[in-house]
């Protein structure tokens, strides 16, 4: 049984490190895509931004983990993440649009808006992570 795990770590660690990287990416995009600096509010202790930051983070994941179930080739684990990407932004942009304040309501602390930004990142990325599934 040993010998099986430890004969598969090599995949794990491949996958896991496209995984991540597609993680990395999109936190640095969806940073850029922010008119605020998220990291250094969350320094300060802005609850807001490290709501909103913390769904679009796992916004991205429940999409990529799913790839990462159902796929045996890293290529795919790539190109599905950088889908999901590209569905998390879009779902920050039709957030803002929805929300015109929104970029002066999270520097300003407000949590309502951070939750409501975290639930529909969570929310379309539940639906997205379903759609990679087929």
């Amino acid at each position: 049984m040993l010998q099986y795990t430890l004969s598969t770590f090599p995949s794990f660690a491949a996958f896991f490190a496209v995984a991540m990287a597609v993680l990395g990416v999109f936190l640095a995009a969806y940073l850029w895509a922010t008119p605020y600096p998220e990291i250094a509010l969350v320094r300060k202790g802005n609850v807001a931004a490290a709501v909103s930051l913390g769904g679009a983070a796992i916004g991205l994941a429940l999409p990529v983990s799913n790839v990462v179930r159902n796929s045996h080739s890293l290529v795919d684990v790539a190109v599905w993440g950088v889908i999901a990407c590209a569905v998390q932004l879009l779902a920050y942009a039709v957030t803002r649009l929805l929300l015109p304040h929104l970029a002066k309501d999270i520097p300003e602390g407000n949590v309502a808006s951070a939750i409501l930004l975290a639930a529909l990142s969570i929310g379309v990325a539940i639906v997205n992570a379903a759609c990679m599934e087929g």
